[in-house]
């Protein structure tokens, strides 16, 4: 049951999905126990921004089964007003498993979507929102890989956002597997890239979709098109950043974090979203956010699971009043 009563200020969409970790290394035909929790990126950074403090809508759909019914109660648990979320009696709940995988490698992970209740998302699914009480709308390239209507729901809800003067960021979050084609899949996330304000790719993503080589280069591909700013994952090394800040364009190169022991790589980019959006939410400089990003992708990668490292506001305090001043 819902127990919000001011309409979120911030709105994510897409997939939900429950999410079952192999409890022991080891390829997924051999392993026996899987520890349940909740996938997808787009609920990744919902629930980081809820945890910092945002009251975050969430819109999707489940399916009437066990698993939507999980899912709605571990968002519920995190803090996300679902309001907007839904029940499909005629779809399922997409599931997705992941290997344990050691030594900081990537997890192999397997998922059971296709025809899944998300799937069946449609503009009319956003006909309740109040856009009017939305500063900030977090899209993915992820639901308009789904299926036709999830691309034209993605369109409505950037262009819904920006006719009531909210803010828009767009993680191109690719899933090659889920277009028909390559081409498709960038003519398609470039166009939703341009009508952000606050674009966020990785660097291998940003080399794919505009054909450019170097982080400056990637940026101002989407800054020419449209964009207010571009953030780039550059993993490791930390993030680059290009824009327009009051009128004059600025760039720079902020240095990533070290960590000693990668356990799970998965979430590191939405930790890296959760905290840029949070900090440009906050009012601080792009710089500010960029380091930010960094900060809460380095903690994303240190445990297990895809969104268990996001912190709360309490402990965003404690890492940031250790760090020194930006320049």
């Amino acid at each position: 049951m819902n127990t919000h009563t001011l309409p979120p200020e911030v709105l994510a969409f897409g997939e939900a999905m429950a999410l079952f970790v192999a409890e022991t290394p080891g390829a997924m035909a051999e392993v026996e126990c899987f520890r349940r929790g909740i996938a997808g990126a787009d609920t990744n950074v919902a629930i980081g921004l809820a945890r910092l403090g945002f009251r975050v809508g969430w819109l999707s759909r489940v399916g009437s089964d066990g698993f939507g019914t999980y899912v709605r109660r571990k968002l519920e648990t995190e803090g996300l007003d679902c309001r907007y979320l839904s029940d499909d009696p005629a779809h399922a709940t997409g599931l997705v498993f992941k290997e344990r995988a050691e030594g900081g490698a990537d997890p192999r992970v397997e998922y059971f979507r296709r025809g899944s209740a998300a799937s069946q998302l449609s503009p009319e699914d956003a006909a309740k929102v109040d856009f009017t009480a939305a500063r900030h709308l977090h899209a993915t390239g992820i639901p308009p890989a789904l299926s036709a209507s999830c691309r034209e729901l993605t369109q409505h809800m950037l262009d819904r956002t920006r006719a009531h003067g909210g803010r828009i960021s767009f993680d191109p979050n690719l899933r090659p597997s889920l277009w028909p084609s390559e081409a498709e899949m960038r003519e398609t996330l470039n166009a939703l890239a341009a009508k952000a304000d606050w674009v966020l790719p990785g660097l291998a993503e940003g080399r794919l979709l505009t054909g450019h080589d170097t982080p400056r280069d990637i940026a101002g591909f989407y800054l020419e098109r449209g964009a207010k700013a571009v953030f780039l994952k550059l993993g490791p090394e930390g993030a680059y950043y290009r824009g327009v800040l009051e009128g004059r364009e600025t760039e720079a190169t902020v240095p990533g974090f070290r960590v000693e022991h990668v356990v799970d790589t998965v979430g590191a980019g939405d930790g890296f979203a959760v905290g840029v959006i949070s900090a440009l939410l906050d009012g601080l400089s792009p710089q500010a956010a960029a380091r930010r990003g960094n900060l809460i992708g380095a903690q994303a990668v240190q445990v297990q699971g895809d969104m268990e490292g996001l912190p709360s506001r309490e402990r965003l305090i404690e890492l940031e009043c250790h760090l020194p001043d930006l320049p």
